[in-house]
């Protein structure tokens, strides 16, 4: 994995992609009259849209459809107590290295300056390895070219207190995690649990991040999707109906392949167990799964990979950590992180907790390990804006390609002219599909090749366009966004034709098929 080069059209191109979230309104820099917060960012009307439709696909493919074993979901609370991330590990150690300009004051992650100035990787070096680093290579603070510090850590958990006047100490939740393995216990006996057994969550979580950069990249507060999966140590490559899927593929580049320059290879799923790519079965199915999760959501197959973190990366407690790392302009970057989090969490809350956090299986108390399948929601959006933004093709003006699936809005309802009764007609079929829970929108402003434009931008799939053929046979013209073909299909036929189409099971070729 070496250097990222930093060309101007790299930058460029990162350009094009965060004026076009900034101006359409996909994001907003949170308190933005105020000057704006670094490594805050609000979602506008699409961005939102864009965020939910997401999510709702996520739900729908790995907790809805998971019939392996349940997988329920809860939503928990952001501030957790001291004693929970002591228990954790948090306290002490979720800490990076940070480095100080001795004459603007600024400061830097120290391990990604290095990054950036050397072009090695360096995560889970030592503080003291760091700083032998910037000092033989005489590395300076890039704003000012001033000296830098010595490397120290800096622990990223927002502190704060519950209750006035001194009160417990507490912080906003670092990760959604931790939750999940606090609520095991009762979770577990109310749905009448047995393992294998998953605890899913949608939330926010805070890291007081050093130097946040690259938009939605690095964040201080940000959205995870995560689930844990709950197992039986002795069942652990006995993942029930592995053998559907055993001849599947994902790419990986496995530890080995880094030492050796980088090489990506890909596996099937019974070849990465079998051959101990991974840890176990649950690790080779969340790894095959995700590869068909990301494509679902247009990041191409061959623009992402799962990377076995080295032994120096990988956190003291993890069996194995495979991180998804998407290519973007930017530089490669983890959206997916992936860990065999043993039984070390459990373990750890039943000790400082005094609970017993076993579980019953045939008689013998068993102390579930967990596979961990984390899912960076804001890091996504944007893979999702740079892989789906395409260039002018002849039509005269940048679009988005977005999957039907997650596209903000479905379809946008048009007049052929802003006259009667063509306005009446649109505007009533356009509170028809609303109230069918599809989202489209009207527009009837400016001409309709202008409308076009507009809707290519923010990646809506289909313009429906109601002109005076409409009111004589109830017809409607679908225009595909891909391929800007045109095709005529009954006006009744409409409402369930974007259901489909917004629910995944009918593609934009297809629809082109249904010519009336």
């Amino acid at each position: 994995m070496g250097r990222v080069e930093k060309d101007s059209e790299d930058k460029s191109f990162f350009e094009k992609i965060w004026t076009l979230a900034l101006h359409r309104g996909f994001v907003i820099p949170s308190a933005e009259i105020y000057g704006g917060v670094a490594g805050v960012y609000d979602f506008g009307p699409l961005g939102s849209l864009l965020v939910k439709k997401l999510v709702d696909l996520w739900r729908r493919f790995f907790i809805i459809e998971e019939t392996n074993f349940p997988v329920y979901e809860i939503s928990g609370a952001t501030i957790l107590p001291y004693e929970v991330l002591v228990a954790s590990g948090h306290v002490d150690s979720f800490v990076d290295p940070i480095v100080v300009c001795l004459k603007c004051k600024k400061k830097i992650r120290a391990d990604h300056l290095v990054e950036e100035e050397l072009g090695v990787r360096v995560e889970g070096a030592t503080i003291e390895k760091l700083t032998r680093m910037i000092r033989e290579n005489s590395l300076r603070c890039p704003d000012c070219g001033g000296e830098l510090s010595e490397v120290s850590l800096f622990n990223l958990m927002f502190k704060t207190e519950i209750g006035p006047l001194g009160g417990k100490t507490a912080f906003l939740r670092p990760e959604t995690a931790q939750v999940i393995f606090i609520d095991f216990k009762r979770i577990f006996q109310v749905m009448r649990g047995k393992l294998p057994f998953g605890i899913a969550q949608v939330g926010r979580a805070y890291r007081n991040e050093i130097s946040p950069r690259q938009g939605l990249i690095r964040l201080r507060e940000f959205t995870q999707m995560e689930i844990e999966v709950f197992i039986n140590p002795k069942e652990s490559n006995n993942y029930p109906g592995i053998e559907e899927v055993a001849n599947s593929k994902f790419r990986v580049l496995t530890r080995e392949g880094q030492l050796k320059g980088g090489r990506v290879v890909e596996v099937t799923v019974k070849e990465a167990i079998e051959k101990g790519v991974v840890p176990n079965a649950y690790m080779a199915y969340y790894l095959f799964k995700e590869t068909e999760f990301f494509e679902r959501i247009g990041i191409p197959r061959d623009k992402f990979y799962f990377r076995h973190m080295m032994p120096e990366e990988t956190p003291f407690y993890s069996g194995g950590n495979f991180d998804l790392e998407v290519e973007l302009s930017i530089g490669v970057k983890e959206v997916v992180g992936n860990a065999y989090r043993t039984d070390y969490d459990l373990k750890s809350h039943m000790r400082h907790s005094g609970e017993d956090l076993s579980v019953d299986v045939d008689g013998e108390k068993v102390i579930p390990e967990v596979i961990e399948p984390s899912f960076g929601v804001e890091r996504m959006v944007y893979c999702i804006l740079e892989h789906c933004y395409r260039e002018d093709d002849g039509r005269g003006w940048s679009w988005l390609q977005l999957p039907p699936e997650i596209a903000p809005v479905t379809a946008l309802i048009l007049p052929l002219v802003k006259r009667e009764p063509l306005v009446s007609k649109a505007k009533e079929l356009f509170r028809t599909i609303r109230k069918s829970g599809v989202f489209v929108e009207y527009d009837d402003r400016g001409s309709i090749g202008k409308r076009y434009a507009r809707a290519d931008e923010i990646g809506v799939p289909v313009c429906v366009t109601i002109d005076y053929q409409t009111i004589d046979d109830n017809t409607v013209t679908l225009r595909n966004r891909d391929t800007r073909n045109q095709v005529r299909v009954k006006g009744e036929l409409l409402q369930k034709l974007l259901l489909d189409l917004s629910e995944g099971r009918l593609t934009l070729s297809a629809l082109e098929a249904l010519q009336s």
